[in-house]
Order: structure tokens, then sequence, then C-alpha cells
């Protein structure tokens, strides 16, 4: 039997294809081992989101190659969509597939079998008529969580960011396709749907005469049986509107979890990261949210040290940050990137600089985050459980909570894909531990 072995870097929406080319590859026959093990196919699915990245999928390649000199190395998405006809010639890989080529993996290694020579699978990601590929996934590894890619592609050239560039403008994919995929998930037992994409507030298809946006596709899902929960991956700010959150708070599947994209608490720095709104702006958006939903989590992503970036605009980020108190921060060192408009910016700042605001930002972001659950002490939580953990010897089953709160729960009882109802008790380990109700 033919085997694969397969390594993933980057995003969500890398993980949903990733597992959705596995599925290709296991219907052709091939078993699925460790990327450690020797196999007959290795596949690496690059991310260029930093110079970092792009680093780390030549390692990835190159330790492939090492792996097994016999085997067939094939380097796919954003990584390879960057590359030129001069660089794949500097690099170990026998198979280059561009984004919104990856449904083509099977033909690709069949093709390179019967030639023997290295074969480029990529098209021109920029052109406006470029569509949506449309992949599926039949299994997930995870019964209980799954990703659905309901949309690829970005417009709004953020000058730190290189994914505009190897993702393309943006797509969205049908209604039905997304239903389908999700109906038949479900079928399978699993519980709970992230809608990823590359900038997922873009949504917008227009099938059988009609449009449909975001939420007109939150509707549809919540309609499918089988469907507990629906979650969204990062949002826009632009998004959140009175209209959009009017109907979104009817959605009874949804989870009350918003992580929307920030990057700076500072206006002018926000200028400069070419980022479409005001921090008063965003603020706004928060204080809808928390109108219209009990508490909810709004995470965010900040990034520190972005090219002159002053004492003073940093301590107006973390003011803003403290003011709007988030659940949860993802904290990111600024890290040039080459081929965008930041990277040629004047005034870059320091490394050992950016390491201490980022610290700071951390030990801000510890402190909001164990406020956010002790808000729940004492309060019903329901939880999605996923395994079975020990603490201090005793089993617990521990899982999610609507608002992305890890929960653990006391219980004997095989709880796994299972649904709770609880009440938040004591925090122990940034965990909650409840008592199941």
């Amino acid at each position: 039997m033919k085997s694969a072995a397969f390594h993933n870097l980057g995003c969500k929406v890398n993980t949903y294809e990733l597992e959705a080319v596995i599925d290709l590859l296991k219907n052709d026959g091939y078993s699925i081992v460790e990327f450690e093990s020797k196999a007959d196919v290795y596949i690496i699915n690059t991310c260029s989101v930093t110079n970092i990245a792009d680093h780390k999928s030549r390692q990835m390649i190159n330790r492939a190659r090492r792996r097994n000199p016999d085997a067939i190395v094939v380097a796919m998405g954003c990584f390879v969509q960057g590359l030129t006809d001069a660089d794949k010639d500097k690099i170990n890989a026998d198979i280059y597939i561009g984004n919104n080529r990856k449904n083509n993996i099977v033909d690709d290694i069949e093709s390179f079998i019967e030639s023997k020579e290295k074969l480029s699978d990529c098209e021109d990601i920029n052109n406006s008529k470029v569509g949506f590929e449309d992949m599926t996934l039949e299994n997930v590894s995870s019964r209980t969580r799954a990703f659905i890619k309901i949309q690829d592609g970005c417009n709004q050239f953020c000058t730190y960011c290189i994914i505009p560039f190897a993702r393309g403008r943006v797509r969205s994919r049908s209604v039905k396709s997304v239903v389908e995929e999700i109906r038949n998930l479900s079928k399978r037992g699993c519980k709970e749907f992230v809608l990823t994409g590359i900038h997922v507030s873009s949504y917008h298809v227009n099938e059988d005469d009609k449009d449909y946006y975001l939420i007109d596709l939150i509707e549809a899902i919540n309609d499918i049986k089988g469907v507990e929960r629906i979650r969204l991956s990062s949002l826009e700010p632009g998004i959140i509107t009175e209209d959009f959150v009017k109907r979104l708070v009817k959605v009874d599947k949804i989870c009350p979890h918003f992580h929307l994209s920030l990057q700076s608490g500072c206006d002018d720095v926000l200028s400069r990261m070419n980022r479409k709104y005001t921090t008063s702006e965003y603020y706004d958006k928060c204080v809808l949210l928390r109108e219209y939903f009990h508490n909810p989590a709004i995470t965010t992503d900040v990034i520190v040290g972005f090219p002159q970036e002053t004492e003073e605009e940093f301590a107006t980020t973390y003011d803003f940050l403290d003011k709007v108190h988030f659940a949860a921060m993802h904290i990111f060192k600024y890290s040039r990137r080459k081929g965008t408009k930041a990277d040629k910016m004047s005034g870059q700042v320091d490394e050992a600089l950016k390491s201490s605001r980022s610290s700071k930002l951390l030990e801000l972001n510890n402190k909001m985050s164990i406020e956010y659950m002790e808000s729940y002490i004492g309060e019903e939580v329901t939880a999605l459980m996923e395994e079975s953990i020990l603490i201090d010897n005793e089993k617990y089953y521990r899982g999610y909570s609507k608002e992305y709160i890890m929960v653990c729960v006391k219980c004997d009882d095989d709880l796994s894909n299972k649904i709770i109802k609880g009440r938040g008790a004591s925090i122990q380990n940034n965990l909650l531990l409840v008592e199941k109700i």
C-alpha cells in the first residue's frame, strides 16, 4: 500500500485544506503515516505569513527529503505561491502546488510518477477571475469540532501582510456546498462547526438570484439537524453592525465568542498599518456585542513593535486594551515580511524593545483572562467535552464552553463529545472547574 505523511504550517484555513487533501489521498488508496516515519510521499502544507514561516517551510521540505531521499516531496500552499521558477530550482521538492490547486494533488503525483520531472501546478492567484476552490471534508480528526472553510482571499492589503498576494482576491463558497458538507459531518457525529477563511467578514455569494452574506449563511447552518454549535473565527470590526448583531443573537446555536482583529490600540499605528477603523469605532463594536449578548468572550490579536511605534503610542495601546478588557489576546511581536510596505518603513523597532512591550501585554492578558474566567464562577455554563485528563490523580473531562473557556468537570463516565451543563466553581491552572448540574 502507498503511504503518505503530512506536515501543516500556518492558519486554520491550512488545517482545513490539509484535512481535505488527506481525504483525497485516502480515497486513492494511500495509508497515512506519521511525518517522522518513512513514507512514499511527503506533503508539506506551507505558510508564508512571516519570513520565519518561509524559513520553516524550507526546513520541513528539507527534513522530508532527508527522511527518505527516494520519496516524492510535495510542497503546497502560500510559500509555494510566492516562489519564482528560479526559487523552485533551489528547493528540495518534486511537486509544487499553489493555492487554489490543492484538489489536483492525486493527478499531480501520478503525473510526476510518469514523467519523473519536477512539476509546478500554480496559477496567477491575483487574477480577479480566479474562483473558489471547493474542497470537501468527508471526515475530521476530531468528532467534536470541525473547521469549515467558507471563503478565501483578502482585499484589505494591510501594510504588514503578504497574504493578499499569496491567497488572491476575495472569493466565497456557495451556501449549498457549505450546508451539504456540514450536514454530512454532523451525521458522522461532529457537533461544533467553526466557520473559517482568510477574511470571513467579506463572505458574499449570489446564488439562485439572491445575495447571501455571512449572517445569511449562519442562519442557514443553524437550521441543520445535528448541529449543536456554530463558532466564528476572526472577524473584522466593520461587520459588527446593529442589524448584524440583532440577527445573530437570534441564532440559538451561535457561540458568543467574537475574535475581533485589532492589531493596535493607537489610531496613528492603525493608520500606518492601513487598518480601516479607529479605536473609537472598534470600542463601539465591543459595546454593541456586550449589549446584546450576556458576557460574551471578546478576543483579539495585537502586534507590538510596529515600525515607528513610540513609547507614547504603546502606552495608548496598553490603556485601550485595558479599557476594552478582552477575554484573551494573542500578542505578536512585529516581524518584517519582505514584499510588504511595512518592511520598507523607517523606524524599525529594536527586538529587545519589542520583547519588553510584548511581556507587558502578555502580563495584562493573563490578568484579563483570569478575570474573565472568574466572572463565570457561580454562573451556569454549557461545555462540549473532548477528552479525559487527570487532576490530582482524579479523572476529569475537559472541553470548551460556548465562550471558549476551557472547562473541566469531575466525572468517571465517558463524556467525550457530549454537552454538559455545570456551574463554575473555581479556577485551577487556567481551567474553569465546574460542578455538573
